[in-house]
């Protein structure tokens, strides 16, 4: 097989939510020598990017992007050792601090948006669920993250993406804030003073993308 149609099976695989043929077709690309970077680039990236297409059009919906996103997860663990051990250089778009805040145990939304923001080049620690206004602050801090992404599911926990703008900016840590969830508006964005607003794992991705441009 080509290289060629060997991209495009990657490409179905992400699209079909097909993890275990992304991780296999990722393996199948590295032993038959394919650069690195254009397995990702003109690969998998590709494949998620119509994905989140297909979502924007109405034709996909949560459960089939979240099996994007997986499938594209199941690729990333293959290829990204690959470039370290090869000392090839994969052009990052940006490092980013992401999780839901304290009080709040929901993660699909955040860990859908943490694959679909590694995909496209950003270096992410993902925080996890419940995670204190503190350990954002601090991990942030730690990483030199340029983005801080957090999601809230209920309206009782909202005020905390509130309380990790007003620490961040105290200690005059210069990121960005992203906030999303299913109670979260731009209007509360505008309000807390955050950076922006993802209405879906799609817009938060680019949002985050336009913040570092």
């Amino acid at each position: 097989m080509n290289s060629e149609a060997l991209l495009k099976e990657m490409r179905e695989a992400v699209i079909q939510g097909n993890s275990d043929a992304a991780r296999n077709l990722a393996e199948k690309g590295l032993a038959a020598g394919v650069d690195v970077n254009k397995i990702l680039d003109e690969g998998f990236v590709k494949g998620i990017e119509h994905v989140g297409r297909l979502w924007e059009d109405g034709e996909y919906f949560l459960p089939e992007l979240v099996r994007g996103a997986e499938a594209m997860k199941a690729a990333l663990a293959v290829i990204e050792p690959a470039i370290l051990a090869g000392g090839q250089d994969r052009k990052r778009l940006g490092r980013a601090v992401i999780g839901t805040i304290e009080g709040d145990i929901h993660d699909i939304g955040k860990t859908l948006v943490a694959a679909m923001m590694t995909a496209y080049g950003f270096e992410v620690t993902d925080l996890g669920a419940d995670v204190p206004v503190t350990t954002f602050v601090e991990k942030t801090k730690e990483t030199g993250a340029e983005l801080v992404c957090m999601s809230a599911l209920l309206t009782t926990t909202m005020v905390g993406q509130k309380k990790v703008v007003d620490l961040l900016r105290e200690r005059g840590i210069p990121a960005k804030v992203i906030v999303g969830g299913a109670p979260v508006s731009q209007d509360w964005a505008d309000e807390i003073g955050a950076d922006g607003y993802g209405e879906s794992a799609v817009a938060a991705v680019e949002v985050a993308r336009s913040l570092v441009a």
